[in-house]
C-alpha cells in the first residue's frame, strides 16, 4: 500500500492569500505530475476563495480542477482518481463533515488519501481529518465538533491570533471532554505519514505546532 500524507495547516496559504511557504510545503509532498484539485464545502464553494487558491497554485501545478458542492460521491470519485493533491479550503467544519459524510464524499476521500493522494487543509479543511474538533462558530463561539476520525485525536486552528482556543482546549482535554490533539497556528503546519504526526512546519517557531496533551499539558511539537 502507498504511504499516506495529510498537511494539516492552522491558517493562511493560497486560500488566505498569505504565507506562500506553505504551499511550497504541499507541493513537496505532491507527486511530480503534480494535478491539484481543490474543495471549497466549507465556505459554499466562494469564488474569491477558489479564485485565490488558483492563483496561488497556478505555478507548481500541471492542471487545476475544482470539486462542485453539487457532486456527488460516483462524480467525487472519477474526479478524485486523476490527482495528486487534494487541497481543501476553511469555513464552517461542521457544514463540511456533514455534507461528506451524508453525500459519501469522506468515503471517497479515504480511498485516494490510501492509494497515495496527499491530502491537505487549512483551518475548516485541516480540522475536519481529526476525531474531533474546536471551532469558532459566529453566533455561540467556541464549540466541539466530530470530524471524520481519519487521524487520531483532535485539532483546532489559529491558535495565535485567537489564544483562547489554546486555553479552552486545554481544558476540555483536561477534563477527558476532548481526546488529545493539536493547536496550530497561522502559517504553521502538521504533516502526519500513516497518520501519525511527522514533522511540524516550520521546524523552528514561532508560528508553532503545539501538542496537547492531558498529562503534560501544552508543549511545543518539533517531532
Amino acid at each position: 500500500m502507498p504511504s499516506t500524507t495529510l498537511i494539516a495547516i492552522g491558517g493562511g496559504g493560497a486560500t488566505h492569500g498569505t504565507h506562500p511557504e506553505l504551499d511550497r510545503l504541499c507541493i513537496e509532498y505532491t507527486a511530480s505530475q503534480r494535478r491539484i484539485g481543490y474543495i471549497g464545502t466549507a465556505s459554499g464553494d466562494d469564488l474569491e476563495k477558489h479564485q485565490r487558491f488558483c492563483d496561488g497554485f497556478r505555478t507548481f501545478a500541471r492542471t487545476l480542477s475544482q470539486l462542485s458542492n453539487e457532486s456527488d460521491q460516483d462524480q467525487a470519485r472519477i474526479w478524485a482518481e486523476g490527482l495528486d493533491l487534494i487541497y481543501v479550503g476553511g469555513g464552517n467544519p461542521t457544514l463540511l463533515v456533514d455534507h461528506w459524510k451524508s453525500t459519501g464524499i469522506g468515503t471517497v476521500l479515504v480511498e485516494a488519501l490510501q492509494r497515495g493522494v496527499t491530502l491537505a487543509g487549512v483551518s475548516a479543511g485541516a480540522m475536519c481529518w481529526f476525531e474531533s474538533f474546536l471551532w469558532r462558530s459566529r453566533e455561540d463561539g467556541l464549540q466541539t465538533g466530530e470530524g471524520l476520525g481519519i487521524v487520531r485525536g483532535s485539532m483546532t486552528p489559529h491558535s495565535r491570533i485567537e489564544p483562547d482556543r489554546r486555553a479552552h482546549m486545554n481544558g476540555l482535554v483536561t477534563s477527558g471532554a476532548m481526546p488529545e490533539g493539536y493547536a496550530v497556528d497561522d502559517g504553521a503546519a502538521l504533516v502526519l505519514r500513516e497518520g501519525d504526526p511527522a514533522l511540524s512546519y516550520p521546524t523552528e517557531g514561532p508560528p508553532f505546532v503545539y501538542r496537547i496533551c492531558r498529562r503534560d499539558g501544552e508543549t511545543v511539537l518539533n517531532p
